[in-house]
């Protein structure tokens, strides 16, 4: 797991960066598939991101620039795209596509939603020339 520090009243805290791990991740990935097929570089890595992935885009975004510094992928555009997640009312029994969160059911209104799906992260296309 990677660190970071964050200076707070004269002092450093520091966090775990989880993008940061996924970043790294996901650069291996794009490098493989690239020497795999000959290329020289990876140009492009698109990645889908569930609703309920836990993951902050810009921040896995900057992550994977990072992670791709001397790599095939140190010119590479990341781009990422937000996957829906499912909610089923508990209290009218709509069904939905929830995009955003916080959720509220769009029929009445209400938080009492049972979710699922929408926890992937996947790499969805890998551009190489």
């Amino acid at each position: 797991m990677q660190w970071v520090g964050r200076r707070e009243g004269g002092q450093i805290k520091e966090k775990p960066v989880h993008e940061l791990t996924l970043a790294e991740s996901v650069v291996a990935i794009a490098e493989t598939a690239a020497r795999r097929a000959g290329a020289r570089r990876v140009t492009r890595v698109r990645l889908a991101l569930g609703l309920l992935a836990h993951v902050e885009t810009d921040t896995l975004l900057y992550c994977c620039r990072l992670a791709a510094r001397d790599s095939l992928a140190a010119d590479a555009d990341f781009q990422t795209e937000r996957r829906p997640a499912q909610a089923q009312c508990g209290d009218c029994g709509c069904d939905a596509e929830l995009t955003a969160l916080p959720a509220r059911c769009p029929r009445c209104g209400s938080q009492n939603l049972k979710l699922w799906g929408g926890e992937e992260m996947k790499v969805v296309d890998i551009g190489i020339s």
